[in-house]
């Protein structure tokens, strides 16, 4: 798309920066759309002159329309939707919160079903675009600990399969990304022995979800596309 308007969710975040900075570069006009309460100072001095909205509950129906309505009054119309926002907790099931299911379910799945189908009349309206949803590669296998963060992303995953069925006639794609571990600040934390480098940098990741939002993925919708680096 030329100079096209993107929506992203999720946007103060590492992984949210990160893509913000590719499109950016490739001119883009962004929205940048958080649950954080406030602007962070990097994202404020980085992004300026961008939309950006602090304190957006994705998980709340209303609060996700207005941001989303925010968005086409700003700009007029817009031309994507990227889902980053989400989160992690690892728990092993014997001994765990069932809340923790609900938690999961409701920061990975929710938030993603709320902005697609927020932004659904607003694309039909500007004739198609593109929707690309941050799923895992999780959503295809468990692991130790994993099982409310792999079933939320493999809800994820089902939800663009069935979203891209349901417009595929409306000249609007949804695909989803499936990455392995993302080399952020956070991940670098919480695995210090790990080797860094054989993970996926928010960079490349950006870079496949760049091509998915262009003129040049027009023919793909409903994939799951893995994006492992070397792990």
């Amino acid at each position: 798309m030329s100079s096209p308007t993107i929506i992203v969710t999720g946007g103060f975040g590492a992984l949210g920066q990160g893509l913000a900075r590719t499109l950016a570069d490739q001119g883009a006009r962004l929205a940048l759309l958080d649950a954080a309460p406030a602007i962070p100072p990097a994202v404020a001095q980085a992004f300026g002159d961008q939309l950006l909205l602090p304190g957006v509950d994705l998980s709340q129906p209303d609060a996700t329309r207005a941001a989303v309505n925010a968005v086409a009054e700003r700009y007029g119309s817009f031309n994507g939707l990227v889902n980053v926002a989400g989160g992690f907790r690892w728990e092993t099931i014997d001994g765990g919160d069932p809340a923790t299911w609900q938690s999961m379910f409701s920061i990975n799945l929710l938030t993603a079903l709320h902005a697609c189908q927020a932004v659904l009349p607003h694309l039909a309206k500007a004739g198609g675009g593109r929707i690309v949803n941050v799923g895992a590669g999780a959503a295809a296998k468990a692991g130790l600990g994993m099982g409310a963060y792999a079933a939320s992303k493999a809800g994820v995953l089902r939800l663009t399969e069935a979203l891209a069925e349901e417009v595929k006639d409306k000249g609007i794609t949804v695909n989803a990304v499936l990455p392995s571990i993302i080399d952020t600040p956070a991940n670098r934390r919480d695995m210090p022995q790990a080797d860094f480098s054989r993970w996926v940098t928010a960079e490349a990741l950006a870079d496949v979800i760049a091509f998915l939002l262009s003129d040049a993925a027009r023919a793909i919708t409903g994939a799951g596309i893995p994006v492992n680096g070397r792990v």
